[in-house]
Parts: structure tokens; C-alpha cells; sequence
């Protein structure tokens, strides 16, 4: 198990509330708290252990930005997870390089409610522990609500940093086939990022429409609707959905624990 604790000065409660909230996430590649702590202990949650880097770790194993066929496949499944979240009622508020896990079979997106965690609304959030200033958006740093389309901005800087390598790039540093979507995701205005499904279908186009699917089709999207989303986000994270550099990164994360997590036991007399 993976165990996660609150950051020095903050507010114990309020991680424990969002880390309670995270179990109710829905998705493959979602990440609630498998155990929370009792109560009248030390606050901590933790999750099963995967396999997996976090985003910063896995372009410093490839040396640089991801090739473009990973960053799409990685934006489809988070934003997946995303609409699926907020079909709950759930915005994430977490979503930065940092929280995002990339394993074989998909990614993983952890620090559900960071932001919230970080400071009750109606208080400035800029430059607090645990909150990446590239990923804020300006209404949560100015002490707004959390709400979805504050989710969407995240996603764009995650997917932006995840395509250059940099924390804030400039607009013509992000692939070309991306850069509007993605410039759009980062809107200061939230009124003016573009909705789930038109990031979708940019990221994962439908067949034979050219990525023409209904503007309000995700979040109101019915279960069996759902599954449809999901698969376009499945389709997409192949067995080689990772670069060869990270493929290894992993194994080699996997032998280490391995060789670490078996305890030495002492031989049996009796063979």
C-alpha cells in the first residue's frame, strides 16, 4: 500500500474529508483510498500500490517532453475520469503533473480535493504547500470554489507541461494538432474553456465524423453512454501506449520492489 499523509501545516480534517469523498470515485483510472485512518488517530489514507511513475519522473526517464500518441491517450483517460467524477458531484480539484501516475495500463489521477484541502474557500491558495501554481486555476488561487470547469484548466496545463516539458509554455511549444484545445483549456475565464466532449474529440476523434460529437454529450451522458466514452478513452492505451524508456523505467521500478519487499526469514531446521 501506498500511504499518504497531510503536509505540514495543514488542516488534518479537511484532508481526511477529501481523502473519505476520494472513495467514492468511479473509473479504471481513478485512485480512492483503499483505508483511511481510525478515528482519533493521525490523519493518513493510502491506496494499493501499482507500478507507476509520476509525470515529472516519467519525462525525466524519457529525457524530455512525451511523444504526442501518449500525451493524447493520457489526456482521454484523466478527462474520462474527470467527467465521470463529476457526474458524482464530484470536482476533483487536484489535478496537476504531480498527481498524475502513468503505469502500463493506463494512467492513475491521485490528489483528489488538494485544493480544498489546502484552504476552506474564500481563501487566497497561491503558493500554498502541495498546489502546483502552473496547474491552479485563477478563480481556486483567489480562493473560488472548486467546480468542474476548474478541473478542465488542470488538465489543459497537465497535458501542456506533459507535451513540452514546461510548467508554463508558450502556446507554439504545444504539437500543433493540440495547441487551440489546449490554449482554450487555459482560459483565465472558465466560460471560455471549451466542454468535455469537444476536448474528447480532439484527443480521441470519433470515426468518420471528424471529432463532431455533441457538445453536452459527456457530462449528462447516461451509464450506457458512459461505457461508449470510456471505450474511446480505452482505445487509445494500447500495450504501447508508453514510450520504450518508460516501459523499462517501470520494470525497473518493479524489480526493486521485488528484491525489497520479501522479508529475510530464517531457514527452517527441519528443511
Amino acid at each position: 500500500m501506498l500511504v499518504s499523509v497531510p503536509l505540514p501545516g495543514t488542516d488534518t480534517d479537511r484532508f481526511l474529508a477529501e481523502a473519505t469523498a476520494s472513495r467514492h470515485l468511479l473509473g479504471p483510472w481513478a485512485s480512492p483510498a483503499a483505508e483511511l485512518a481510525a478515528d482519533g488517530t493521525d490523519s493518513w489514507h493510502a491506496r494499493p500500490y501499482l507500478p507507476a511513475l509520476s509525470l515529472p519522473a516519467a519525462l525525466r526517464a524519457h529525457n524530455g517532453p512525451l511523444p504526442e500518441r501518449t500525451v493524447r491517450a493520457l489526456g482521454a483517460a484523466l478527462l474520462v475520469t474527470l467527467v465521470v467524477g463529476h457526474g458524482q458531484g464530484l470536482a476533483h480539484a487536484g489535478v496537476s503533473p504531480g498527481a498524475v501516475l502513468l503505469g502500463v495500463r493506463g494512467p492513475r489521477l491521485t490528489c483528489f480535493g488538494a485544493v480544498r484541502a489546502a484552504a476552506e474557500d474564500g481563501t487566497p491558495r497561491s503558493g500554498l504547500p502541495g498546489l502546483e501554481s502552473g496547474s491552479l486555476p485563477p478563480e481556486q488561487a483567489d480562493g473560488g470554489r472548486p467546480r468542474p470547469l476548474g478541473d478542465l484548466y488542470a488538465l489543459g496545463a497537465t497535458l501542456a507541461y506533459a507535451a513540452t516539458g514546461h510548467t508554463v509554455p508558450e502556446r507554439r511549444e504545444i504539437p500543433s494538432s493540440l495547441r487551440d484545445i489546449l490554449t482554450r483549456c487555459l482560459a483565465r475565464d472558465p466560460a471560455n474553456r471549451p466542454a468535455p466532449a469537444e476536448l474528447l474529440d480532439v484527443l480521441s476523434p470519433l470515426p468518420d465524423t471528424g471529432g463532431s460529437a455533441a457538445a453536452d454529450g459527456i457530462p449528462a451522458a447516461e451509464p450506457s453512454d458512459a461505457v461508449s466514452v470510456q471505450e474511446r478513452a480505452a482505445v487509445l492505451l494500447t500495450s504501447d501506449w508508453l514510450p520504450g524508456s518508460l516501459v523499462a523505467a517501470l520494470a525497473r521500478q518493479s524489480a526493486r520492489v521485488l528484491t525489497t519487499s520479501l522479508p529475510n526469514r530464517p531457514a527452517d531446521p527441519r528443511g
